[in-house]
């Protein structure tokens, strides 16, 4: 009887990694669609405070074997170099007057800073097929072609790509990697989410979203979302409220990001996301969706617990149950791009996302600070 407690433990760890390595469809199994003279692309890209970024990001997108295309990148009222680092990149002559710069309007009330600088990019871009993509990530050439050619081959409306996350410091290595395996084994496989006719299953990642201009434009644009803090996550659920099909893909390949670089971005990011766009992700039951912020934590304590309990009594079924964890840490360090001996610290990695939800939901649900701004959650 000793080693049932321990051996349902497992069973739980086996279940969500199982879960976190289910990486289909890929976009490497879609040829490459060079458009010649095709659909112009408008890639959309948001910036605000983005000196350190926007210029790999926006070099990268030039590489793009996808013609034609144009990149409109909207300052978001920045107030570091990122409006000069555009400027001066769309006079270059091999930028081949692709390249223009949008200076954002001032944030009006009931709008999220993100939402609507994408929507200002929207009403200056001329092509029939939308690409909204973040400043932190850098494209690899043939992105744009394969998710075009993806977006045809599936008939879809709404394409959206999930590619690989850069871990630069120790605190982007220890908890990083805790996040996307907690996000991977709610999300489960793809087959699920696409062309999902409940809204509640629907995700997209706003680091690559690709969408024709008559579906983005049939479901309401962003100004539908105006009001979320998660509104890649809220776009996909109006895309299958109208009854629109999405489609996500694994792209570790073709696209790299590198979302937060420091303990202090760690924590304001997750604690922006993950009380708010937690309940978007469960049944519409009010009640379930109030509470699940404040629960969101408890499967980080699969990997707290055994090791803890090895150490405070030295049973044998937890010893066991804990080697077996490091040994999937393991793997994860390896595919997510970390050094193996961060595996060692996985109880402390699991430690600091708890301390994160809880966090968020204590925070997050009543105010959200990013980027200099500061908003107030009804």
């Amino acid at each position: 009887m000793i080693w049932l407690i321990p051996a349902g433990y497992l069973a739980v760890l086996v279940a969500l990694t199982v879960s976190y390595r289910r990486r289909a469809p890929r976009l490497r199994d879609y040829a490459p669609d060079p458009g010649g003279g095709g659909a112009l692309v408008s890639v959309i890209i948001p910036a605000r405070n983005e000196a350190a970024n926007i210029e790999r990001c926006v070099r990268s997108v030039l590489t793009t074997t996808y013609r034609p295309f144009e990149v409109i990148v909207v300052d978001d009222r920045s107030d570091d170099a990122t409006a000069e680092i555009v400027a001066r990149i769309a006079a270059e002559p091999a930028s081949g007057g692709r390249v223009r710069l949008l200076h954002g309007a001032e944030l009006p009330a009931e709008w999220f800073g993100k939402p609507w600088a994408l929507v200002q990019g929207y009403r200056e871009a001329t092509g029939g097929l939308i690409v909204f993509t973040d400043a932190d990530t850098r494209h690899e050439p043939e992105l744009l072609s394969r998710a075009v050619a993806a977006l045809k081959a599936e008939h879809a409306d709404l394409v959206s790509i999930l590619g690989r996350q850069e871990l630069g410091s120790f605190w982007e290595r220890l908890i990083q990697p805790h996040v996307f395996l907690a996000l991977g084994a709610r999300v489960g496989s793809f087959a699920r989410v696409n062309r999902t006719r409940l809204p509640w299953d629907a995700i997209a990642n706003g680091q690559f979203i690709l969408t024709t201009r008559a579906a983005y434009d049939a479901v309401g644009t962003h100004a539908v979302v105006r009001e979320r803090v998660a509104e890649d996550l809220a776009l996909a659920q109006a895309f299958v409220r109208a009854r629109r099909d999405i489609f996500l893909i694994h792209a570790t390949e073709f696209m790299a990001t590198r979302m937060y670089a420091s303990l202090g971005a760690i924590l304001e990011g997750w604690s922006k996301n993950l009380a708010l766009g937690t309940p978007l992700m469960l049944p519409p039951i009010p009640w379930l969706r109030r509470i699940a912020p404040w629960l969101i934590w408890i499967p980080a304590l699969a990997w707290i617990v055994p090791p803890v309990v090895w150490i405070l009594t030295g049973g044998v079924a937890w010893r066991v149950t804990s080697a077996i964890s490091l040994v999937i840490w393991l793997g994860i360090c390896v595919t997510e791009g970390a050094p193996a001996w961060y595996a060692l610290l996985y109880p402390f990695g699991a430690a600091m996302l708890a301390f994160i939800m809880l966090r968020s939901a204590w925070r997050g649900g009543r105010r959200v600070e990013w980027k200099g701004r500061r908003y107030r959650v009804s």
